[in-house]
């Protein structure tokens, strides 16, 4: 039996110091047929350990309808690991931050009222029991004292920011032993007295996560542990970006200089990120600490392996500090190759917008949340009609909401009046007089970290219509994968018909077809298997598909101008893409170009 414990300076892997060399990768955000390309690169870097979190939301968005199959296998991501040789870290939260929604808390678990999330109020322990127990089912048969890969388990994520509760912590200390996890358990906090204090726990091993000034932080962590080894279980080596903001990058020189001085003292290590990955779908998440930022579909975070796997200058660069302290293997990954090249010709789609098979409605006098509307997706449809009298000899009225969350379209009669932002502080405008007014609202992500968690969505509070409260709202729960869908089954069929809407060139679409929301679908040849980027700096605000797959939200404030397209969706021969566009696309059509493009850099 292999045993690793945690000694008087050091890790000790069968009683003899041993030095972690990690690197993160979340399965979730990766596709499943790239995690083995992924983590051996990672080997070859010269990482011994891969870091997980747990995503709880991923696995289980509907309560007791648990997932682990495919994308969200970790059983399986965790054999890769060991198949490659290397030793596993998990962390299962409940809580992960991650830049993920919501900080990987379910939604159904948020929306209980009254409950305090990340506590030791039962009413949240109970669903966090059984939710360890599934993780732990998967991951105790694969510690490594019992032939396994995993060497450390993580209790909670950085919870000294957020709380000091010594029995929430202490609470999971137990479950998680009493699940039949036997290697040792760690938690981690920013290298501050008062975090490292609120977020530690007896029986847990305290490790740090900073990106700069190594020496320094060490000596923080060490004051506040006597014995056993320094880990910086989260060396922040890139950033995340944000819509409206720069494409954030750290200096490759200044990383190197970290981690060197980090290995240098003897310390193991954690790479946030090793490899960043892509927030597929709508599962990016979001910041408020004071301003509201909704986080970018790209995941790239400046890692040493970029958003489609390849290495970066920076991969080259902690390659040869970690050669001047572990062995590092001959062999090196390939740099990217161009992507292939190409022009596709889009055409409106015969589906309704936005309707299409609801997944939930609901009526009220005020109007509802996406949580009480029971919404699972990112947008939500609000009509009511106005009342007969209220413009009287007025031709406009100003439309006010206490709070929107977090960006709505607004229409009068079906015609487009304006947009209302969160970020940007706004809750009202002037809207025309008509009869219907419908307000689409999209959630751009919840809220990932301090108090905001679990906040609700939509149209919060009342609606008034210049001194006049508007009642009598319907809410529509839009399924835009759903959308998709449909929208490419009726592509298929018309372009098998010979249906000339199915194969309009861009050139044939009139401007007022391309105003949203529409829902754009087109086809492509492809070679099978290789990656793609698809160039979204023409078109407005929305999502893309390709073969039924998300690829995520795009948006023309940037600074992302490309979405990653996995080669493991791209089909040998006929492909088809979706685009649900909310407001505007200057041409009907979708270019694929040979780089990625993040956005301008932060000077």
């Amino acid at each position: 039996m292999t045993t690793f414990e945690i000694g008087d300076t050091d890790f000790l892997l069968d009683g003899e110091p041993h030095r972690i060399l990690s690197g993160t990768i979340h399965y979730f955000r990766v596709h499943p047929d790239q995690w083995r390309d992924r983590v051996r690169k990672a080997r070859l870097m010269g990482l011994n350990t891969i870091e997980t979190y747990i995503a709880w939301n991923a696995h289980e968005p509907v309560r007791g309808r648990w997932d682990q199959t495919g994308a969200l296998d970790v059983g399986a991501f965790l054999d890769i690991v060991a198949d490659e040789g290397m030793h596993a870290i998990v962390r299962p939260g409940p809580y992960i931050c991650a830049e993920w929604q919501n900080g990987g808390l379910p939604l159904w678990l948020t929306r209980m009222r009254d409950v305090r999330p990340r506590s030791s109020d039962p009413r949240y322990l109970e669903p966090v029991v059984g939710y360890l127990r599934r993780v732990y089912d998967i991951v105790t048969p694969r510690q490594i004292d019992r032939d396994g890969t995993v060497v450390l388990v993580q209790i909670e994520n950085e919870y000294g920011a957020y709380g000091s509760d010594e029995a929430y912590l202490a609470e999971l200390v137990r479950i998680t032993r009493e699940a039949g996890i036997t290697v040792p358990l760690t938690t981690v906090d920013q290298p501050q007295p008062h975090m490292l204090r609120g977020g530690s726990t007896p029986g847990a091993h305290l490790t740090a996560s900073f990106g700069s000034r190594s020496a320094e932080r060490l000596a923080t962590l060490r004051r506040h542990q006597p014995t056993g080894p320094l880990m910086c279980s989260e060396f922040w080596n890139g950033w995340f970006d944000w819509w409206g903001g720069v494409h954030h990058t750290t200096a490759t020189a200044a990383s190197a200089h970290d981690l060197d001085e980090l290995l240098a003292a003897g310390a193991s290590v954690n790479l946030y990120m090793f490899h960043g990955g892509t927030n597929f779908g709508a599962t990016a998440g979001a910041n408020d600490k004071g301003r509201y930022k909704p986080l970018v579909t790209s995941y790239d975070y400046d890692a040493p392996l970029d958003e489609s796997g390849h290495p970066t200058e920076k991969y080259h660069a902690f390659r040869e500090v970690i050669s001047r302290y572990a062995p590092v293997p001959d062999e090196l990954p390939p740099a990217r190759p161009a992507a292939p090249e190409m022009t596709v010709a889009l055409a409106p789609a015969g589906v309704r917008m936005p309707w299409i098979d609801p997944v939930a409605s609901a009526q009220s006098v005020r109007p509802l949340t996406f949580d009480e509307v029971d919404a699972l997706t990112p947008v939500v449809a609000y009509e009511t009609v106005l009342p007969d009298d209220a413009f009287l000899d007025a031709d406009a009225l100003p439309l006010v909401f206490d709070e929107v969350r977090d960006l709505a379209w607004v229409s009068v009669d079906d015609r487009p009046v304006g947009r209302i932002s969160r970020t940007l502080g706004e809750r009202a405008l002037a809207i025309p007089a008509g009869r219907r007014l419908r307000v689409v609202v999209e959630d751009q992500g919840r809220v990932n970290y301090g108090s905001r968690l679990g906040e609700a969505k939509g149209l919060i509070g009342s609606a008034r219509l210049g001194a006049t409260e508007l009642t009598g709202w319907t809410a529509t729960a839009v399924d835009v994968d759903a959308l998709a869908s449909a929208a490419a089954s009726s592509f298929l069929v018309g372009a098998e018909a010979g249906d000339v809407a199915a194969s309009v060139s861009p050139g044939e679409a009139g401007a007022a077809s391309l105003a949203g929301p529409i829902v754009l679908v087109g086809e492509f040849d492809a070679v099978g298997g290789v990656d793609l980027f698809l160039d979204t700096a023409t078109w407005g605000k929305g999502f893309a598909f390709v073969n039924g797959f998300p690829l995520g939200r795009y948006w023309q404030v940037g600074p992302q101008r490309t979405l990653y397209v996995p080669g493991s969706v791209v089909r040998n021969g006929r492909n088809v893409i979706v685009v649900i566009e909310w407001e505007q696309v200057v041409a009907a059509e979708a270019r694929f170009v040979a780089e990625p493009g993040l956005g301008p850099l932060e000077e």
